[in-house]
């Protein structure tokens, strides 16, 4: 089985981090070897945050090179159009239509770019956009959009469904694993 590279992106508070650990752990719980990275410096504050998960037979470094990814999951639409570089002209974006902006364009001081699509379907043609707010709203809770996109991802990955579950269950606060497990659902049929 080949080396199969993700590269998780949003802003702080998205559950960046939580669809990266519980995507890092389904990995190793189906028998991979499993490397993961993560950038969150300004997250508190709404910055940049991203994750990198590796997986497969074996796994050198955790770090995905550019051009390199086959999945870009994105919380937020200019995260996603930040990221590009990293995505494989093959790979698959899966994409939350959702735009924060951020505190310089709050402050008008710069513009929130009018042509995000036309820029992300130029490094690939594979564009899922998903209203992952919209579902997480039905599945209960707007907070587990991030579940929503990990529900897409899913199925492109061979993972056993219990797997999911088994992983979800144990992450996710114990008063939320109901919602998050419908959450994913929904995005895996979005």
């Amino acid at each position: 089985m080949p080396i199969t590279n993700v590269l998780l992106v949003g802003v702080g508070g998205q559950g960046i981090l939580l669809a990266s650990e519980i995507l890092a752990k389904v990995a190793f719980e189906e028998g991979h070897d499993v490397k993961k990275s993560e950038v969150h410096g300004m997250a508190q504050r709404g910055g940049s945050v991203s994750s990198e998960v590796r997986f497969g037979p074996k796994i050198y470094s955790p770090l995905i090179r550019k051009g390199g990814a086959d999945f870009l999951l994105a919380l937020e639409k200019l995260e996603a159009l930040r990221f590009t570089d990293y995505l494989k002209k093959e790979g698959v974006l899966i994409l939350n239509d959702l735009e924060i902006l951020p505190l310089m364009v709050s402050l008008g001081k710069e513009l929130y770019p009018k042509d995000i699509f036309v820029h992300l379907k130029k490094r690939t043609s594979r564009i899922i956009k998903i209203p992952a707010l919209k579902i997480a709203q039905t599945a209960g809770n707007s907070k587990a959009f991030n579940l929503v996109l990990l529900g897409k991802l899913s199925t492109f990955l061979s993972f056993k469904s219990s797997s999911w579950e088994k992983v979800i269950r144990q992450e996710v606060p114990h008063h939320t694993i109901e919602v998050n497990l419908k959450a994913f659902e929904l995005g895996k049929r979005s």
